[in-house]
């Protein structure tokens, strides 16, 4: 090959066929929807980039979560695909450079053989195939938006781990609390309880008190040793999410914090950018950009440059010698002529999967608005829920007290106070349902935001 082909080839070499990557246009509204309201009557509280959880104050959590990292399975398989998707990218790259290699034999007869001896050999040899039209580039392109795609699967993973173990964290908490209002409740009605039995050993009251007493109490004992199974379950399952046996896990019980933080919900167009999820499907969009540019390669030939020196001689102790030296170089030229329309059907095939990536994309866009919009409303809503409910709550333990009252002094029958009592245990489990419910959608919106992680990242 002469010189001006050489300076032909690498000129090419520059260039790349197929389409250049765009982010797909995407239909961003200017606000969210439900992130007006007079529940917001805070500053909002800024979401570490790293440590999210950090807004709920809880020194406990705090150590949980660090945790999840370090020990959680998932997030370890997570984290392994990445790094087996920046390899595949590395191996791709390589391919943009020769391969080089070192060959040697050497060989000898004993008695009398039909054949000739071989001479002894060696020789080094290289083999390189200038990206001409940009294959290999398109293919590298293509696996580095993997890689980019498995990074961001990777903080996704870790981000709904991390979710799932505040949420079960708080619920397991609301069964502490629950077994506490419990526990309480259970201490009230064995007072009332002596007072039914004792009005009814000085012939003052009637058995029928006393039973109805008796069976309130055992009722609200049974109620408070089934709270154990559900805090059981979740004890197990923050375990398993930081890694450890549940033989091994425990948690002694807290109270239940009632502190919700301000989440700021930004602009809807940042969520492009904070959303790991979405930078996985927007990277796996030019991924399938870029694989029609490396099927479009395929309509144009190969061209292979090869060479090789080295020493040939039938005496091994002449093999370095001058005279014996021999080298070879040349291009070679590969093209196909005719595959009954295989090429095009690969491009047509490599258009459709990029179409479908940005659909996906799309959706993907469009649920992360949804997600956004129903945990805004829910904290907005539940936030005028537990006003109603803490209401509600305080009047029935009035009313409790005066039927109480009233019972003590002869004006209502003891009927009258279970009635009371029911009502309380009622508004006050609805109250600690809410409590939880805010938490739990408090949690929920941060991880529809991204959890304060950015593509930055």
């Amino acid at each position: 090959m002469n010189k001006s082909v050489l300076i032909g080839v690498l000129f090419l070499a520059a260039c790349a066929v197929g389409p250049d990557y765009e982010r797909p246009a995407i239909d961003v509204p200017t606000s969210f929807k439900e992130a007006y309201g007079e529940w917001r009557q805070a500053v909002p509280q800024e979401v570490d980039h790293g440590a999210w959880w950090l807004v709920y104050r809880d020194p406990i959590l705090d150590g949980l979560e660090k945790q999840v990292e370090l020990s959680n399975q998932n997030v370890k398989a997570a984290e392994a695909a990445y790094r087996e998707a920046s390899a595949v990218a590395d191996e791709t790259r390589t391919s943009l450079f020769p391969s080089l290699s070192l060959n040697s034999s050497v060989g000898r007869q004993v008695g009398t053989m039909p054949t000739p001896m071989a001479p002894d050999t060696l020789y080094g040899a290289a083999t390189w195939t200038p990206d001409v039209w940009g294959r290999i580039r398109r293919n590298i392109e293509s696996d580095e938006a993997n890689a980019g795609a498995g990074a961001a699967d990777l903080a996704a993973a870790r981000l709904s781990m991390q979710a799932m173990l505040a949420t079960n964290y708080f619920d397991l908490r609301a069964q502490d609390e629950l077994k506490r209002l419990l526990d309480a409740m259970a201490e009230a009605d064995k007072t009332a309880l002596q007072i039914v039995q004792r009005e009814y050993d000085t012939g003052t009251g009637n058995v029928t008190d006393v039973l109805a007493a008796q069976s309130r109490l055992e009722d609200v004992q049974a109620q408070a040793i089934n709270s154990g199974v559900k805090r059981a379950q979740l004890e197990h399952a923050i375990a398993v999410l930081v890694g450890k046996p549940p033989a091994e896990f425990s948690l002694p019980p807290q109270k239940f914090s009632d502190y919700v933080p301000e989440i700021p919900a930004g602009l809807p167009s940042t969520l492009l950018e904070r959303r790991p999820d979405i930078a996985a499907s927007e990277r796996m969009v030019a991924s399938a950009n870029a694989q029609i540019g490396a099927a479009t390669a395929a309509w144009f030939p190969n061209i292979t440059l090869s060479g090789s020196a080295g020493f040939a001689s039938m005496a091994l102790s002449k093999l370095l010698q001058a005279s014996n030296s021999f080298w070879s170089v040349g291009p070679a030229l590969a093209e196909t002529v005719f595959d009954a329309g295989a090429r095009e059907d690969r491009i047509e095939q490599k258009r459709a999967a990029y179409d479908k990536s940005v659909a996906q994309y799309r959706q993907t866009v469009l649920t992360a608005f949804q997600q956004v919009e129903d945990n805004l409303s829910s904290m907005r809503i539940l936030a005028e829920q537990k006003k109603m409910q803490d209401a509600s709550a305080a009047h029935a333990r009035t009313t409790e007290q005066l039927m109480m009252h009233h019972y003590m002094g002869g004006l209502e029958p003891y009927s009258a106070v279970l009635m009371a009592q029911t009502e309380r245990l009622r508004d006050e489990r609805m109250l600690l349902a809410v409590r939880q419910s805010r938490l739990d959608a408090s949690i929920a919106l941060i991880q529809a935001l991204g959890g304060g992680w950015t593509v930055s990242q």
